[in-house]
């Protein structure tokens, strides 16, 4: 999925809610990230066309509470507790998830498994 910076963007998403796991002091979500504006789209491997800056999830720890939510690896996070994540820094996706403030975040992303979905439903009904 791609799309102009500054342009409404038309996405299929689905939400997740992940529990963080306190370890301590530490909340633990269980994935990492990778993108964001200030980096280079080109080193990242979910990106379709390679100009996609956007936030994407890059490891999953297995059975850890981003995998047990549903999240996979790949998927790409459009706002997280109803914050826009498609025009930020790696830093400030990385600062909004990581809130010591809240035990639960909840996310919205988009899968090309859900536009490929959508796209061949939308192909095999004919539109009336």
């Amino acid at each position: 999925m791609s799309f102009v910076p500054g342009q409404p963007v038309t996405a299929v998403v689905q939400r997740i809610e992940i529990q963080k796991l306190r370890q301590g002091e530490n909340l633990i979500l269980g994935f990492s990230i990778g993108g964001g504006i200030d980096q280079d789209p080109g080193q990242n491997p979910f990106s379709e066309d390679k100009s996609d800056k956007g936030i994407y999830v890059t490891r999953i720890t297995p059975e850890g509470p981003a995998e047990v939510a549903g999240l996979r690896m790949g998927d790409k996070i459009m706002q997280v507790n109803g914050w826009d994540m498609t025009m930020v820094t790696h830093d400030q996706a990385r600062k909004k998830l990581t809130n010591k403030r809240e035990d639960v975040v909840r996310l919205l992303i988009t899968r090309r498994s859900l536009e490929e979905a959508v796209k061949q439903s939308k192909g095999s009904h004919p539109r009336q």
